[in-house]
């Protein structure tokens, strides 16, 4: 039985992805510290849908603590890796930079160093569309120069990209990084605005509309999103690339990939869906952007489907009619 590391593992996305791979028969260790960014019970709710499964060791730690993942590779020589965990969140980075700076820069240094140690035949880690910050030209490619980050929480992505490259480069181990578009669906993140629009709607109280609701968001379903992130754990990265648009490094195994619907959906439309997934109509409070937010997120996926052949299709109403599904039913409403 092949093993499988997966960092977060009682996150949002790191909870559909280990289901996923214990489905297929993977040995899945689950790495998570269970903090209280937000609600630790969503979490710990997680956690023990995961405990049930065949296959599943849990492991509730910090991965920047000195010695966790070494531990953990010398103990379970994971076949492959998918780094999930982080201090997520554009408006906190701001509150509470140095949680930024100690889960995803040190965290992410411990777990490059363990792998250097025990190198696994691959690794994935997670990134984000916020890298392209100022960037105007649309969609988004990965082969754009992403040079000015508009908040800290993505300098930190950005910074974890050119790390494992470095350690791609001198070690030669194969990393793909993964730059995920606004993600949502059941088990989501009570952070994320869709969470806070369904809660406020289904209580009866108005909803925050930033820059007066002219925003435009490449929404990926979370079930897309596992099932691009397990096609890619078998898309190693090589010596030649594939395709015209391959992020392939000239001088590593090493390569970005964009993860979303490539399908921009103005924000006035998403609330709309939510709406009437809700069957109710939102009071809206318009207000200015946020510091550190942008304006349009847009993914070039020609890339991802050279690489897998996925295009991923979810139509918007219907993964949010299943967040919603899941929303009434965990908080029994």
């Amino acid at each position: 039985m092949k093993s499988v590391l997966v960092t977060g593992s009682a996150g949002f996305i790191g909870y559909h992805l280990s289901l996923r791979l214990l489905a297929e028969g993977w040995q899945v260790i689950g790495l998570d510290s269970l903090n209280s960014y937000y609600d630790p019970e969503l979490k710990r709710r997680r956690l023990a849908e995961l405990t049930r499964q065949d296959g599943f060791a849990a492991v509730t730690a910090r991965l920047e603590d000195p010695g966790v993942l070494m531990e953990i590779f010398g103990r379970y020589a994971p076949s492959r890796v998918i780094h999930l965990a982080a201090q997520a969140g554009v408006r906190h980075s701001i509150d509470a930079p140095r949680d930024y700076v100690e889960a995803n820069l040190i965290g992410t240094f411990e777990l490059l160093e363990a792998a250097r140690a025990h190198p696994p035949e691959h690794m994935l880690l997670a990134s984000t569309s916020s890298v392209y910050g100022a960037n105007e030209a649309m969609p988004y490619a990965e082969t754009d120069k992403a040079d000015t980050q508009m908040s800290f929480y993505a300098a930190t992505k950005k910074a974890n990209e050119a790390m494992a490259h470095s350690y791609a480069h001198l070690y030669r181990l194969p990393v793909t990084m993964f730059r995920f578009f606004t993600v949502y669906g059941p088990w989501g993140r009570p952070d994320m605005a869709y969470f806070k629009f369904t809660r406020a709607i289904l209580e009866g109280r108005p909803i925050d509309v930033y820059n007066h609701g002219r925003m435009q968001r490449d929404f990926t379903y979370v079930d897309d999103l596992v099932t691009a992130i397990r096609a890619l754990g078998d898309a190693i990265p090589g010596d030649a690339p594939v395709g015209e648009r391959d992020s392939l490094s000239p001088v590593a195994p090493f390569r970005v990939v964009n993860i979303g619907a490539s399908r921009p959906v103005a924000l006035m439309d998403f609330i709309s869906a939510i709406e009437a997934a809700c069957g109710q109509v939102a009071e809206k409070r318009m207000l200015p952007m946020q510091p550190g937010d942008v304006p349009a997120t847009w993914a070039e996926t020609q890339l991802l489907k050279d690489l897998t052949g996925l295009d991923l299709q979810t139509p918007l109403a219907e993964g949010v009619a299943r967040f919603v599904e899941w929303y009434r039913e965990y908080y029994e409403l």
